[in-house]
């Protein structure tokens, strides 16, 4: 099998690339990924000169570069390239519709012109908008995003969707909860805590800390992605959660208690706009039809997620380049008292 893995230098789609590797060393493997900010092939070291791993870096909106790909013979997409952040999504977010939509309906025309057998589209639970108290997202859920990034994969969705619907092409939606893991860029909130923890700098918290989110360790994604490649059903979607909800601030706290370092370095700032307040995914329907499970619960996953920062200082300040403090320092900056 050959598997066309878009975004395959991020954080998720790096770890499924390794896990896919490992799993099956026969399948051959394209990563096309166009090396924004949070791309990186550092992440895929240990694979660069295995026969069935190639790399191409491009765009997924290139027509011309993405049907070259083609061309060569793909049997699967798996499309994790995205633009991803929120926040900076509310400071540009044309960027992130080119990427998560119209990246998204130039793929899923390659997927329909050269005949794929399937087409996953990994997107996120963010797509449903926010929650009460109670409750969990299903996936019958109705879409309702609240920041331009959940509203433009949410597009890139219904892209999907039609696509199956009008042209038949066989596709698959996975929207998971906040993934954490090894791999993670700097910016995302567990590795920037424990990163700024480590060097006993103030720890940026939204509003008042409460938000909640549904944490998946990113192995545990990977693999159920897996099952939906092999044994989904064709034009269904299904919710990948890890049953780990966990305000920030319990995030937070829990990772200042494991490196021994003081509450006081938290800092609360003033709230992002169209902060959704609750996620929550029922996964019932993936362990139902296909047998899924995570592995970790959040008191293990965080665990190791820590000890891998720990002993992998060297990737994540190398990426800390100046762009990414201007960008912290835009972002943060003045509500964390530092200069603008």
């Amino acid at each position: 099998m050959k598997l066309l893995v878009t975004g395959g230098a991020g954080f998720i789609g790096s770890n499924f690339i390794l896990y896919i590797m490992q799993q099956y060393p026969d399948y051959q493997i394209v990563n096309m990924d166009s090396l924004t900010y949070a791309g990186n092939l550092e992440n895929l070291k240990s694979v660069e000169g295995n026969p069935n791993y190639t790399f191409v870096q491009a765009d997924i909106a290139d027509k011309q570069a993405v049907d070259a790909i083609f061309q060569q013979g793909v049997d699967v997409v798996v499309n994790f390239a995205a633009e991803s952040h929120v926040d900076r999504s509310i400071l540009e977010p044309e960027i992130f519709v080119n990427t998560n939509v119209l990246g998204t309906q130039v793929l899923l025309d390659a997927s329909k012109n050269y005949g794929v057998t399937k087409f996953v589209q990994v997107s996120t639970d963010e797509v449903y908008g926010t929650l009460g108290e109670t409750g969990l997202f299903s996936e019958t859920t109705l879409l309702a995003p609240n920041s331009p990034y959940s509203a433009s994969k949410a597009g890139g969705d219904l892209l999907v969707r039609a696509y199956h619907e009008t042209f038949g092409l066989p596709v698959n939606i996975t929207r998971c909860s906040n993934n954490y893991g090894p791999y993670q860029f700097p910016e995302k909130l567990i590795p920037l805590i424990i990163s700024r923890a480590l060097n006993d700098e103030s720890l940026p918290i939204y509003g008042d800390g409460l938000n909640i989110r549904d944490w998946l360790y990113v192995e545990d994604h990977c693999s159920a992605i897996d099952l939906v490649i092999h044994q989904g059903k064709i034009g269904e979607v299904y919710n990948i959660g890890g049953n780990n909800e966990r305000t920030n601030l319990h995030i937070v706290t829990t990772i200042l208690e494991e490196l021994g370092k003081p509450e006081s370095l938290i800092t609360f700032v003033a709230d992002r706009p169209g902060h959704d307040r609750r996620y929550g995914i029922d996964p019932s329907k993936i362990t139902n039809e296909l047998g899924w499970k995570p592995r970790h619960n959040f008191e293990t996953g965080i665990k190791e997620t820590i000890r891998w920062y720990l002993n992998h200082k060297d990737w994540w300040t190398r990426i800390q380049s100046g762009a990414y403090r201007e960008y912290m320092t835009q972002q943060y900056g003045k509500r964390l008292g530092e200069p603008e």
